[in-house]
Formats: structure tokens, sequence, C-alpha cells
């Protein structure tokens, strides 16, 4: 057995190291600084009581993203010297942020030892390579994101740093190989052992679904699926999943071979940046060569996030979480009992809300960021929740769930369809959006995203908005200037939110506009980017008629489109004529 001494490394804080609600995100070259990796992980060891570190498991894979490999060596090192018992670490160092959760909250190791935390390396649906971007985060004993409390502290030890602790002579394990590899310290016995990937994860979602409905769903000759991991973390779970549980053709995935760059793509499940999946169900420039599947899905880099199509159609992330909670129950064996509670992140459209006011159930709007989904979930008050940003999960874990929100879909339509798998006229997923809306009526909705601007104009473009706040007839006399016939504005404000399990208050999330007709504007400057600004323009509008529920989103909402772009002199203030993505 190798035994390591500790050593003391010297240090000087870096500037920025501020966790935001996706953990900290910065450009690969930032990274890769002399001691940037190390003051980040050791200000977090340093955040946490000492029974969270000492003798403690802990968990640290990732998404494969350049760096990845190079930043599990460097902080099993760290964890040795801090007085850490074992590190798990997924093979090839993969595992899902999903993933983390689940194996935080359910697995138990071979000597009967469970995670109280773990280092996610992600930069989530940012793109990866040696000149793209990296991302740390650490999650808790419950497997959710770090809460206020803990980032703010790492934060202040991030400015204040003098030294890390590390073990230099611990050799590199080898993370390709499942196993466990011991070493000897100055605190005694310390364990890597690296584990399938997705075998506990896989256990938990064959709990939470159906599995033989789903089968018989992808096994009826009428049904086709196609499913996109974008070259990311999915890409581990895909074939395990799609094809060896549930029976899908290996010619349904696509992209599903975790790659460093991820193939020199984007991997960000939307319109934009998931072209190949998106021309192969019938949703591009021009026509596919074949018959569109009928269902398709995507993931992003780290698979929290999803994007669900029908054959020809787009089904938005808002309404997407509205329909699984509207379903749940008769669909997914896990919510048989009944749903808790729902939430949604404020600037998710209000479907889910109309849902919850007709289920009369448990309803939560809440900042952007996982967290606060995870608080109401541990409270036992909210079973499904979802963000407009493509984000869908449970209270299975305590993140986002691209995988999962993939199954409920699929769950949902194996139900629907259970008397039509042989031969017969299947629901389809626009038939199921469009029964939704007749329902509940539709919530119009698109998100323009302004990505890379110069932080400083972006600022001044947030400060204006909350500026005009104040004097609602002048945004009246705005919006009359527009020729549309627009509805006029009767509140806005910015979105403060009092948490009701800790009483925390969490202020400036979102400055918002509200219409007399229920509509919407939101303006948010977005944390998830490395570099420069991303000011996210959300437009919303309520349509009840169920004459009116069947215009194309992007007519529907262009006076209110013309409206926001006035009213927030976006042009002015960036430069843009254009976003660069629209959801």
């Amino acid at each position: 057995m190798v035994v390591f001494k500790v050593a003391r490394v010297e240090t000087t804080p870096f500037d920025g190291q501020k966790p935001g609600t996706s953990g900290l995100r910065k450009k690969v070259k930032v990274f890769i600084q002399p001691n940037y990796l190390q003051n980040f992980v050791q200000s977090t060891f340093n955040a946490l009581t000492p029974e969270k570190v000492r003798g403690a498991t802990l968990v640290v894979s990732g998404d494969g993203r350049y760096f990845s490999k190079d930043a599990i060596q460097i902080i099993i090192k760290m964890a040795a010297a801090n007085g850490v018992r074992r590190i798990w670490v997924g093979q090839n160092g993969l595992l899902s942020t999903p993933a983390v959760s689940a194996v935080i909250r359910e697995r138990v190791g071979i000597d009967g030892s469970r995670a109280s935390g773990g280092f996610i390396l992600t930069a989530s649906h940012n793109p990866g390579g040696p000149y793209e971007d990296f991302g740390i985060k650490y999650n808790m004993e419950n497997g959710g994101p770090s809460p206020e409390g803990i980032t703010d502290k790492i934060y202040e030890n991030t400015k204040t740093i003098k030294e890390y602790l590390t073990a230099e002579d611990l050799p590199d394990v080898d993370i390709s190989t499942t196993g466990v590899t011991s070493f000897g310290g100055p605190e005694g016995q310390f364990d890597v052992e690296v584990f399938d990937s997705a075998s506990d994860y896989v256990k938990l979602l064959k709990s939470i679904f159906d599995f033989e409905s789903i089968r018989k769903l992808l096994s009826s000759p009428n049904f086709t699926f196609c499913f996109d991991a974008l070259h990311g973390v999915a890409g581990a779970y895909a074939e395990r999943i799609f094809v060896e549980e549930l029976g899908a053709q290996a010619s349904s995935l696509l992209n599903c071979t975790p790659k460093e760059d991820f193939g020199g793509g984007h991997p960000d499940p939307n319109l934009t940046y998931a072209k190949e999946l998106v021309a192969r169900m019938g949703l591009g420039k021009s026509n596919p060569q074949d018959e569109p599947p009928e269902f398709g899905a995507a993931a992003d880099g780290d698979a929290d996030r999803n994007m669900i199509l029908g054959k020809r159609f787009f089904v938005t992330p808002s309404d997407s979480v509205a329909i699984i909670a509207a379903n749940a129950v008769e669909a997914i064996p896990y919510f048989s009992a009944g749903l808790k509670g729902v939430a949604r992140s404020m600037p998710t459209s209000a479907a889910l809300d109309v849902v919850a006011k007709h289920l009369n159930l448990k309803f939560f709007e809440v900042p952007t960021g996982w967290k606060f989904f995870g608080n109401l979930m541990d409270a036992g008050l909210c079973s499904v929740c979802g963000e407009e940003s493509f984000g869908t999960g449970s209270d299975h874990i305590r993140e986002k769930d691209g995988i999962w929100a993939v199954l409920a879909w699929l769950s949902i339509l194996a139900h629907k369809n259970k008397e039509n798998l042989h031969g017969e006229k299947l629901v389809t997923v626009e038939d199921i959006v469009r029964q939704h809306w007749a329902t509940y009526g539709r919530h119009y909705y698109t998100r323009y995203d302004y990505e890379n601007v110069d932080a400083g104009a972006a600022k001044e473009l947030m400060v204006y908005l909350v500026k005009l706040q104040s004097s609602l007839s002048e945004v009246d006399e705005i919006v009359k200037g527009t020729p549309s016939d627009v509805s006029k504005v009767v509140h806005a404000d910015e979105f403060e939110y009092k948490d009701p399990i800790d009483g925390s208050i969490s202020k400036h999330q979102g400055i918002r506009y509200l219409f007399e007709d229920g509509s919407r504007l939101v303006f948010r400057l977005s944390g998830t980017g490395s570099e420069g600004a991303t000011i996210r323009l959300y437009i919303e509008q309520y349509e009840k008629d169920p004459s009116k529920i069947d215009r194309d989103s992007q007519d529907a909402l262009a006076p209110l489109v013309e409206v926001a772009l006035r009213l927030s002199k976006m042009q002015e203030f960036t430069g843009r004529t254009t976003p660069t993505v629209i959801t």
C-alpha cells in the first residue's frame, strides 16, 4: 500500500471565484492557472463542517468535458490530504448531474458507507474543449446544490486563502477500471472506489417508471423513437436504458459517445443547437429524407436538461412540466398515491399554475435555481417541478433530470396508447399537447437569449428597466406607441422570494412587467455563461379561447416582442438587433 504525506502549499487568492446557483464556471484557460482549481476546492472543504470532510465519503465525477480527468486527480489528492476517508468516482470520471444526486442519496458502498456530498465537474450546457468552458460545484448530503450559506462561505474563503492541502506523492488513480485502490496516510486508510456509472441511477429509474409498459410502446410497429445525447454524458446511460432495458433499436440513438469537446458542438438541447435531432424530427429548414420518428428527445452536456419533440412538433419546457404534472398520477407508478405539490421557476410560463389550480395541488413560484425546489422537496411539499430553461424533475433526486423527463413522456405515451399498440393509430405527442391546451388553455411563450453581451451594458439595461417601473404611465405610453393592440401594464416589480422553509429572502430575481390580460414580460441576467453576460427576455400570453390556441407561437407573440424590445431599448443598450437564440 502506498503511503502518502500531507503537503501544505502556499497560494494567493484569485478574483471572481464566486460560485453561482450552478457552481463556478470559467474558461478552461482560467481553471488551468496554477492553484486556481485548488483554491476553490480547499475553500469548499474549509466551508464545510469538519464531520462533512474528515472521515467522510465524497463523490467526484462529471460530464467528461475537457480538463475533467486532470481535475479529478487534483481533487482526489486534496481530499486525501484533508482527511476524507474515501472517494467514489464514476468509471472514466463520468456521472451525469442527476446520477451524482442519485448516488449521494441512494448508493451504499461495499463497506456500508454512504456519501455526504460530492464535487460535480460540469459547465452544464456550455461548450467544452481546450478553449471552451469548465465548471465545478459542490452538492450536499441531500444530493442537491449547496445553499447560499455554503456558497457564500466558499466565496469568502477564496478571497483570503493562503494555503491548500494536498497529497503530492499520491500517484494518479486509474479511473478507467472499476475497483478499489487503497492508500495509507497520516489519519489511516484512504480509498478511491471506481464504480459503474449507470447501475445506481438505472436502478432508481426502474423503481419510478413501469419499464415494461414503455418497452411495449417502443416495440409497437407504429412507434418510432430517437434520442440525442449531443455527445454529452447522457450517452453513458442511453444504450443501457433505451436499448438494453427498453428494447429500442441502437440506430435510434444519436451522438451517444461522450466526448471531451462534445464533438465540437454546443450541448444545449434546444431548437438552435440540437440541429441533427431537429432535422430528423422534421423541424429543420428542409424536409427530412425519411419519415420523422413519433418521439424525439435530447439531453445537455451533464444530462440534467431535456428537450421533448413530437413528429414535426416542439413541446415547450413550460408545457412539458405542466403536462407531466397533469398525467403523472395515472401514468407513472411513483406518483400513484398523488402529488404532494408542484413548483416552477418564476420565468417559466404559468401553464403549471393552471394545472395546479385544476387539480387542487399546492403550488410554488420560486427563483431560478434548483436548490429552491430542493428545499420544498425536503419538506415534502413538492413532487414535480420545472424551469423554462429545459429543466424538469421530481423529488426522486435533488437535481433536474433529463432522462427522467424523457421516461416521463414515454410513460404518458405508453399510458395513452395502451390499447393502440398492435397497429392502431397512435395518440401522438402533438395530440397530447393539443388536448392539454383544449383543457387548460394555451400559454404562448418564447425566450430570447442575448449571449455574451458586454456586462456593463447589460447591467445598465437592467437598471433602466427597474427605474422605468416607477412610472407605469410612462410604460403604457411606450406600449401605446407600438402599432399593435397590446393590453396595458398593471403591475411591474423585481421578483423577490421568501423561502417558506428556511425563511431566507432572495432579491433581484428578475424584472417583471405584468399586463391586464395575464401576459408577462420578464427580463433576467443569466449566471450560466463563462464570459460576458446573457440577457434573457421571456414573453408570455395566455389564451383560453379554444378557437385561438392553434396559432404559430411567434406570430401570436409578435406584438409583445415588439413592446419588449421598445420598452428595454435592447438595441440601444446592447447593439444587438437579433437574439443569439430563440426558444
